[in-house]
């Protein structure tokens, strides 16, 4: 089949007409199906439920404490060798919170915003507070710092993570430049893994400001579907330059258990992660240590976790699959649509042609498909080239699934038509 771009605008509207049809077919249906979110589908949540019947017999833990009582304020000691074993970061740096990563986030801003760290200014008493936001990005990242008013600044992401050569740049020269916000490893949405190279960068790189700072969201640590990528230790580099008290690490269980009732961690250096404990220490006694020794006893072990984690990359390989052979069959040209393969993760980044995202997204909810917002990957929802989709395989089930993909497919291609005729009304055959 001939390139759309290079058609003529009675062969595009040929096309468009046949496109219309099948577009119209699916609307007909009434249909129903959902990819906005990466929610674990129920066949994903079934394998966690031995969790809920275990029977904690022995309340007491490592360390002679009762769990069913008040106090423990990182959390159980068994919990936190857990983690430190698996992410291979010090247990004495770990503090062991609620079910949320976002939440520890959302607190870590907010304890800038009010308290500074380790002695510096507020950010909430500075004119100016910029963050470094890797794009496309996680569109709730993006929220809390709008919602502290802090500036956002879009860094492209290339293969081996955010382009570096512009990071240490606007580090190095500007104080008002505080932090960098990054998803490591299968980054959401694109699925880029942080090369070793942009590890080290990030840990030694000079800075304007004393108290930058880089969230470490390493939400798929444990996530490989196709293959397991390494991800260099950020402590470890952090340690030999002498900056580990710029990491704020996070961790959960969200998508390892349960999303709602699993376990989250924060993690910093040293010192760091002494002001932390302290500022925690004013805002709880502890949290659920019950469910903390539940997630133990469940996964037993690292290799526990990973076997598990074996399990879930299976039933997520199989609709990365179904996305990807669609995604390849259907625009095995690269014209109007492009992607990057991930290894692992929850998400599917796809980029159309320029200014088409919206109406793809658009059409696809008019047919009874939910996408994710066109420019929600980016700061201020604001997709300078309005062309990138996250597409988030993992909740319906493989037959919905396939409909969805088909669904897409179409939407993609109707938007590109419409943009190419458009072009040709304007006299602009780009």
């Amino acid at each position: 089949m001939a390139l759309f771009s290079t058609m003529s605008k009675t062969e595009l509207l040929n096309a468009q007409s046949e496109l219309l049809d099948k577009y119209n077919r699916f609307k007909a249906g009434n249909i129903q199906l959902d990819m906005s979110r990466g929610k674990p589908a129920p066949a994903q949540l079934n394998i966690s439920n031995d969790i809920l019947k275990l029977s904690i017999d022995e309340y007491i833990n490592c360390d002679g404490i009762d769990v069913r009582n008040y106090g423990i304020l990182d959390g159980i000691s068994e919990c936190r060798r857990l983690f430190s074993e698996l992410l291979d970061i010090p247990a004495d740096n770990i503090i062991i919170g609620g079910n949320s990563s976002l939440n520890l986030i959302y607190d870590a801003f907010t304890r800038l915003y009010i308290f500074g760290s380790l002695g510096s200014k507020p950010w909430g008493k500075l004119d100016r507070v910029k963050i470094l936001c890797p794009v496309p990005g996680y569109d709730r990242h993006f929220a809390i710092c709008e919602e502290l008013g802090f500036e956002m600044i879009n860094i492209p992401m290339t293969p081996e993570g955010p382009d570096m050569d512009m990071v240490e740049r606007l580090a190095a020269e500007d104080e008002s430049v505080k932090a960098i916000i990054c998803v490591p490893l299968y980054s959401n949405p694109d699925g880029i893994c942080y090369s070793d190279k942009t590890v080290e960068r990030l840990a030694k790189m000079p800075t304007a400001a004393e108290d930058f700072k880089i969230f470490w969201d390493n939400a798929y640590a444990v996530h490989h579907v196709f293959k397991e990528v390494k991800l260099l230790n950020i402590f470890d580099v952090c340690k030999k330059y002498g900056t580990d008290d710029r990491i704020i690490y996070f961790f959960s269980t969200s998508k390892v258990t349960f999303p709602g009732s699993g376990i989250a961690l924060v993690a910093s250096g040293d010192r760091y992660i002494e002001d932390i404990r302290r500022r925690f220490g004013k805002q709880t006694i502890g949290y659920n240590k019950v469910d903390q020794m539940r997630t133990c006893k469940f996964f037993g072990s690292p290799e526990g976790i990973r076997a598990h984690m074996r399990k879930l990359g299976d039933m997520l390989k199989e609709k990365f699959n179904i996305v990807l052979d669609t995604l390849n069959r259907e625009f095995e040209d690269g014209e109007l649509l492009k992607w990057h393969k991930p290894m692992g993760g929850y998400f599917i980044s796809v980029f159309t042609m320029d200014g088409c995202a919206k109406e793809t997204v658009r059409l696809a909810k008019e047919a009874g498909l939910v996408l994710t917002n066109a420019g929600a990957s980016y700061p201020y929802g604001k997709d300078p080239n309005d062309s990138n989709i996250r597409l988030a395989p993992s909740y319906p089930d493989t037959d919905d699934l396939k409909k969805a993909m088909e669904l897409f497919c179409i939407c993609v291609k109707l938007a590109s038509v419409n943009k190419l005729l458009n072009n040709i009304e304007k006299g602009d055959t780009q």
